[in-house]
């Protein structure tokens, strides 16, 4: 029987999911995260998998695999000593950046130091013009004496971002042979083949965080294809990355921004295949895991894209799943500072040692900790049996806070959440706000290991009505990679007025794109992925600072102006149709080898849920509630709440007034 593996490494677990191909079974499970040890969560993961569910990982067709190697790096400042080849006169660019500060109303807000020291920044002879015309010739020796620098400081690697490259790479180009020439051990990266695009710090920032993580990222994928080769995995590995698709290891060693925000957001793809099994059209997910809370949306069942991503500070100029991260996981820390003030997050205890109720020497109370507490946990093992429940260490991490509080043990640990559901619903209310979001139309789709504890309440406090719980919700993201299709963009600079003779170089473009395009895609070595292509144009009206992605489907002067006024109004509730448009950017996006999972369809339910009675503390008391099982569900069961449905992945809890009914497919749709 052949199988498809999809794996997300998270801070506390790694979780996995396999589909077998034919039947369209799945398996999932669930390991502790090796922070210490990255890739070894992830052989022992598949081990798991061939011992417990007897998989054949001979069989083993295709594997997808989520990190966060990349993005761990620069939060944790571990990434490669950088030098950084400017052009004469702008090695400044990472200094200067855009000159806004991350919090505009804060004293005290500081921007992140560059991941490329000033001392570092080294100036290289000759200048291009914005036409692409050559002004000055390269200065062999200002490159010279710059490798001559970068190896007496000590970097590993080079970064060239040049003046107007985007027009013209040959200079870029040029500097990096002479480098492989003069210091073959330093790695090279040109800014024009990270992001080909206009604006020199949007560039150099892309670039120099991809050259930052290279090194790891390229390590840790090397173990991961001879784990996974040891393990006899024969199917070759394939990356998730930022962009909701996927590609082959051996391109993220070198494309290695294009995976940075791989995790989250996988996320949103199981998220939006789950939805599509549901019959939801618009969606928020909240994906809560053990270090974070994710908050995305789906708009008819698509995840949204931006660029301009936030990474550890510092922008992320690729395409990708737009996602906003919050320090408010499972694993968060509860703490009470100087003005006796609780809080939660964002440090996080991990999954070494991890909360105090996993009773592996973890003694700070944690979100996990206070459901714990009031009876929500403990009912079975946690994790797939990776973790047993210690209570009497919880109560006493729990207890601690509750002393500085001045509050008994369980009302403090309803406080704990309750923090940690507002900072839940301040991001929603933000993303809500700039999305202008109608809530009546929505559906909170809760998952993540810690997602269902707290999505019913998060969906109380802001307004929404309905809650999708999925049949799996602690591996959503691993499914997300199970589901993923091939997908890569590309981009190129133009800005070009929108006007007859502009035609035809942009068609040129975009058909440069198209066979670039179907190069990357046969070097992912996929068999029988046909790629499909879509075609957008970044636009503007002249004089704006900023544009806006206008999808192409006929490359017709009348249709391009008619897109984009479409867009803008859209966008901003304005258009002028008299102003002069700009072209600023062509942009080509690929995509093959969508994969398709059937999720087994439950039997009907022929009587009422089985459940057995326990007593949690919820709104202010002790309660006596049911306890249901969720593999004892079946199609059409009804549940009311207050309620716990346990599972192996995660815990549910239904809140008092609200009703829960089982799919077909064994998700849940709670109305509250």
């Amino acid at each position: 029987m052949a199988w498809r593996i999809g794996v997300d490494i998270g801070g506390t677990f790694t979780d996995l999911c396999a589909a077998e191909e034919e039947t369209g079974t799945v398996r999932t499970l669930k390991v502790l995260s090796r922070p210490d040890a990255p890739g070894a969560d992830v052989a022992l993961a598949i081990a798991e998998l061939s011992r417990v569910h007897g998989v054949d990982l001979g069989e083993v067709i295709r594997f997808t695999h989520g990190t966060t190697v990349g993005v761990n790096t620069i939060i944790q400042r571990r990434g490669a000593k950088l030098a950084l080849f400017a052009t004469d006169g702008f090695t400044d660019v990472l200094e200067l950046a855009r000159l806004r500060m991350p919090d505009a109303y804060s004293l005290f807000g500081e921007r992140a130091a560059p991941l490329v020291t000033k001392d570092c920044a080294l100036p290289i002879g000759g200048r291009m013009l914005a036409n692409g015309q050559e002004l000055e010739p390269i200065d062999r020796a200002s490159v010279a004496a710059a490798v001559r620098a970068a190896q007496a400081k000590g970097c590993a690697g080079v970064v060239i971002c040049l003046l107007h490259a985007w027009r013209n790479p040959a200079h870029e180009i040029a500097v990096a042979a002479l480098v492989a020439e003069l210091a073959p051990e330093l790695f090279v990266f040109r800014s024009t083949e990270i992001w080909p695009a206009i604006r020199e710090y949007e560039r150099s920032s892309t670039a120099v965080l991809n050259g930052y993580v290279h090194p790891r990222v390229s390590l840790y994928l090397e173990r991961l294809e001879a784990a996974l080769a040891e393990a006899g995995v024969p199917a070759r590995p394939l990356i998730t990355r930022s962009n909701g698709g996927v590609m082959a290891a051996r391109q993220g060693k070198r494309d290695c921004v294009g995976m940075l925000l791989s995790g989250t957001a996988c996320g949103v793809m199981g998220a939006a295949f789950v939805a599509a099994e549901a019959g939801v059209r618009h969606a928020a997910t909240l994906d809560v895991g053990g270090t974070s809370a994710d908050v995305a949306l789906l708009r008819d069942g698509q995840a949204q894209f931006a660029a301009g991503e936030n990474v550890g500070g510092f922008p992320l100029f690729v395409p990708s799943v737009a996602v906003s991260s919050i320090g408010a996981g499972g694993g968060s820390i509860a703490s009470v500072d100087a003005f006796g003030m609780l809080k939660v997050g964002p440090d996080s205890a991990g999954s070494t040692p991890g909360p105090a109720c996993y009773g592996r020497g973890g003694t700070q109370a944690t979100l996990t900790d206070a459901f714990a507490v009031r009876g929500v946990l403990g009912h079975g093992a946690l994790g797939y049996g990776a973790v047993k429940p210690d209570m009497a260490s919880a109560r006493a991490a729990v207890g601690a806070i509750a002393g500085k509080l001045g509050l008994g043990i369980e009302e403090t640990a309803e406080a704990i959440a309750a923090v940690a559901v507002s900072a839940m619903y301040l991001e929603f209310s933000k993303m809500f706000a700039r999305n202008a979001v109608d809530l009546d139309d929505l559906t909170l789709i809760a998952f993540g290991g810690a997602g269902p504890m707290v999505g019913c309440q998060v969906a109380r406090e802001l307004g929404v009505s309905r809650v999708l719980v999925p049949r799996s919700p602690g591996v959503v993201c691993a499914l997300g990679g199970l589901v993923a299709e091939i997908r890569n963009d590309m981009v190129r600079t133009v800005m070009l007025p929108l006007e007859d003779e502009s035609l035809a170089p942009m068609r040129e473009g975009w058909a440069a794109l198209a066979a670039a395009s179907e190069v990357w895609l046969a070097e992912v070595g996929e068999p029988g992925a046909a790629g499909l292509l879509q075609y957008s144009a970044d636009m503007r009206y002249r004089g704006q600072s900023y544009e806006i992605e206008v999808p192409v489907t006929d490359m017709s002067l009348a249709a391009l102006a008619e897109g984009f006024h479409t867009q803008h109004r859209a966008v901003f509730d304005h258009a002028d149709p008299a102003a002069p448009v700009e072209v600023v950017n062509l942009r080509v996006a690929i995509r093959a080898g969508a994969q398709k999972v059937t999720s087994p369809t439950l039997a009907p339910a022929s009587g009422p849920p089985p459940s057995e009675p326990i007593r949690i503390f919820l709104d202010g008391a002790w309660q006596e509630v049911k306890l249901y099982q969720r593999d004892a569900l079946r199609l059409g069961h009804e549940i009311a709440g207050p309620a716990v449905v346990a599972q192996e992945d995660t815990t549910l809890l239904l809140p008092t007034g609200s009703h829960a009914t089982v799919q077909a497919q064994g998700h849940l749709m709670v109305e509250l």
